[in-house]
């Protein structure tokens, strides 16, 4: 667990690149089922999420999805891309494109910093 409040929590998808999920605390299946505040609050995370990457990181692209076709409640995922990664341009569900060269900051250290914007929000 990465991060939790009243309305979301996120963990870590392990995979090479960052990759995080936001999950809704209340077990909604659709965005639609969600109460306003527990929508507004997720796409406040995600948004923080994205722009915490992108400063951090510096990634060729962020990606975002939501299937929860496995895990049928509703979570974002949100992975920063870059071209020397196994996948890239498919998405980290395609078909692998090389091995991976990839020498990123700290996993940890990004938790922290993200940890630190969304309690200030």
């Amino acid at each position: 667990m990465i991060y939790q409040d009243d309305f979301i929590f996120i963990e870590r998808e392990e995979s090479e690149i960052p990759w995080i999920k936001i999950f809704t605390k209340t077990p909604f299946v659709e965005l639609s089922d969600c109460d306003e505040r527990t929508r507004n609050r997720l796409f406040e995370a995600l948004l923080i999420a994205e722009k915490t990457m992108i400063e951090f990181y510096k990634p060729k692209k962020i990606n975002i999805a939501s299937f929860a076709n496995y895990v049928p409640r509703v979570h974002l995922h949100v992975m920063a891309r870059f071209e020397t990664d196994s996948f890239f341009p498919e998405p980290m569900w395609g078909k692998k494109q090389r091995e991976g060269k990839l020498d990123l900051p700290s996993f940890s250290e990004f938790c922290e910093i993200l940890t630190r914007k969304l309690k200030n929000e």
